[in-house]
């Protein structure tokens, strides 16, 4: 059976896209709800740092949670809460007075969930699906996401044209009814372990003994807890460096950000024929390299198409280094592992992205949006010269890198 006949793979892709658009629009909401109300660029900032803290704090221990449940229900349950929430929060605005802490709270949980949800759809997807599709559905999961991300200045149009912002609460929890009424439709996932359960620390440990004995997944964490802090670097700064730098209007930015997309787009239409013909690890190093290169055209950048170009390269070679990290991550671990170690390796990629979102503000304070992206580019070399001196490269790993990408 092909990819696109599987219909449990079509529900999944289905409902996810539906969330998809539904998140995107409470998280363009929220923050423009919070500064209308409050008129404080500071109160819009924190809403959006609290984005980071679900996936940094909590993804480990809700591997350990995912594992232990029917990730059906686990998935339901998700969306059903998300919706409330929404629901909640829509009428407490219209008909009350909420204070900022009420948008915080919701906010975190509503990530909380999302992630939560996200997790559970890994290990939905590796139940499902034989190894051979695991990268091509993978791969239409981050084009579908893509595409939505590029949707993201027509949406937040959309929300600052409606009479009342906080119809986009409602908006979103409308859009989460069909997508949970979906998920129903999956046949319920079978008991979630055959493994003895212990107590909530052991499981976690287990999770962590896991990822310490895939010696390759454990670099390639490693890998990405510096990748993604190059990445963070970079997405802090393009928006001060368009603006400011280069004077761009709003137009010709949303113009700019939306390369960034059509290159990732690009990304997962090429990550299938590249992982037939390559190792994971040659995958990765190669597009860590070339990122390198994009940040290095963004720092010479003096005019829009310029920066266009560069963020088109970086969304391309960002989008197919993410989905060979995601697949690997499914193909080698055991399924009633799947959710403690894509919590654990979740929290882990974020480790280093606060400290250089903070250092890329500093710098493009202190000096030069310029030598943010510079300094980005000059650390992804370094990381692909490492790369290229590690296991990840050796043609001794290249048929386990590899598992089953045929």
């Amino acid at each position: 059976m092909t990819l696109w006949l599987n219909k449990q793979f079509l529900i999944l892709l289905i409902s996810g896209g539906i969330l998809a658009v539904g998140n995107k629009i409470y998280e363009l909401a929220l923050p423009l709800i919070l500064y209308d109300l409050t008129h404080s660029s500071v109160a819009m900032s924190v809403m959006r740092g609290i984005d980071f803290l679900p996936n940094l704090l909590l993804a480990a221990f809700i591997g350990v949670w995912v594992d232990r449940a029917r990730k059906k229900l686990w998935s339901v349950f998700s969306v059903l809460v998300q919706l409330i929430l929404l629901t909640t929060l829509y009428f407490w605005t219209a008909y009350g007075s909420p204070s900022i802490y009420v948008f915080y709270i919701t906010g975190f949980l509503l990530m909380t969930l999302g992630y939560a949800y996200s997790n559970a759809r890994v290990a939905l997807v590796k139940l499902v699906l034989p190894g051979q599709h695991l990268t091509p559905a993978n791969a239409a999961f981050s084009f579908l996401g893509t595409a939505i991300a590029i949707m993201g200045p027509a949406l937040t149009g959309l929300i600052l044209m409606l009479s009342d912002l906080n119809a986009g609460l409602l908006l979103t929890a409308i859009a989460f009814v069909p997508a949970c009424l979906l998920i129903l439709l999956l046949p319920a996932d079978p008991e979630p372990s055959t493994v003895p359960r212990g107590n909530f620390r052991q499981e976690l440990k287990e999770g962590w003994n896991e990822l310490l004995r895939n010696r390759i997944l454990k670099q390639i964490t490693v890998l990405v807890i510096f990748l993604n802090s190059t990445t963070g670097m970079v997405d802090a700064t393009i928006v001060f460096a368009a603006k400011d730098g280069l004077r761009l209007d709003n137009a010709a930015l949303g113009l700019v950000l939306s390369a960034g997309g059509i290159g990732g787009l690009a990304g997962s239409l090429l990550i299938s024929p590249l992982r037939c013909r390559f190792s994971i690890g040659h995958i990765l190093g190669v597009t860590t390299l070339l990122s390198g290169l994009a940040y290095a055209v963004l720092y010479f950048a003096h005019n829009g198409l310029i920066l266009a170009t560069g963020l088109f390269f970086d969304g391309m070679f960002g989008t197919i280094s993410s989905i060979c990290i995601w697949t690997y991550r499914q193909e080698s671990t055991p399924q009633h592992l799947i959710g403690r170690v894509s919590g654990i390796t979740g929290s882990a990629f974020k480790l280093g992205m606060p400290f250089a979102i903070l250092a890329a503000g500093w710098i493009s304070q202190h000096y030069s949006p310029a030598l943010v992206f510079g300094t980005a580019a000059l650390l992804n070399i370094v990381m692909f010269i490492a790369c290229r001196m590690s296991s990840l490269w050796s043609p001794r790993f290249t048929e386990e890198l590899r598992i089953s990408a045929h």
